[in-house]
């Protein structure tokens, strides 16, 4: 099975737990907390999947860095089945999908926004309030850097990707000069 399938029918379990609680705020911020710590660490990750370390210890671990982050028993437990289950690699997609499930029950809009360098905080507001004039909802932004982009700005909005970055504009002016060439 797909990682991407079975994360996302862990990340609709825990929003139908989240919602039926109340706590569907706070699950998915504490998830997204570990999952973070655990993309982070090579390795943690290198941890969880060699076979030769015991599952006592794996739970361990876990149980450890939720209680380092401060997670709630519900976060706790969803993380302890996950480590039973041998699916905790799938833990960033499931992130991932539980924070876009929550995105959407509030009407809010993720956007990824990537630029070469630091923006200022007046440059994000600017660019939010555009974006939610364009989507009609609240828009929240991600911010990521990426040096490789030269200079500009890259934002992606679910599916929709607007590329303003200079390194795609160079690549479109060598792409017009040398038709042909790949």
């Amino acid at each position: 099975m797909s990682i991407s399938l079975v994360a996302r029918r862990y990340a609709t379990a825990l929003y139908e737990l989240g919602v039926e609680t109340g706590q569907l705020d706070a699950l998915s911020a504490e998830i997204d907390r570990v999952a973070i710590a655990y993309k982070a660490s090579p390795d943690l990750r290198a941890a969880f999947e060699n076979p030769l370390i015991a599952h006592a210890s794996k739970r361990a671990v876990i149980e450890e860095i939720a209680e380092r982050l401060s997670s709630s028993q519900l976060t706790k437990n969803a993380l302890a089945m996950l480590v039973d289950r041998r699916r905790i690699k799938t833990l960033p997609s499931i992130a991932q999908t539980l924070r876009e499930l929550a995105d959407r029950k509030k009407g809010v809009l993720r956007a990824e926004v990537t630029s070469a360098a630091p923006l200022s905080e007046a440059y994000y507001a600017k660019l939010q309030e555009q974006l939610r004039r364009i989507t009609g909802k609240q828009v929240v932004i991600d911010r990521a850097e990426d040096p490789s982009l030269i200079a500009g700005v890259v934002t992606r909005i679910g599916d929709r990707v607007l590329d303003g970055s200079l390194r795609t504009r160079l690549l479109a002016m060598k792409d017009a000069i040398t038709p042909g060439a790949a």
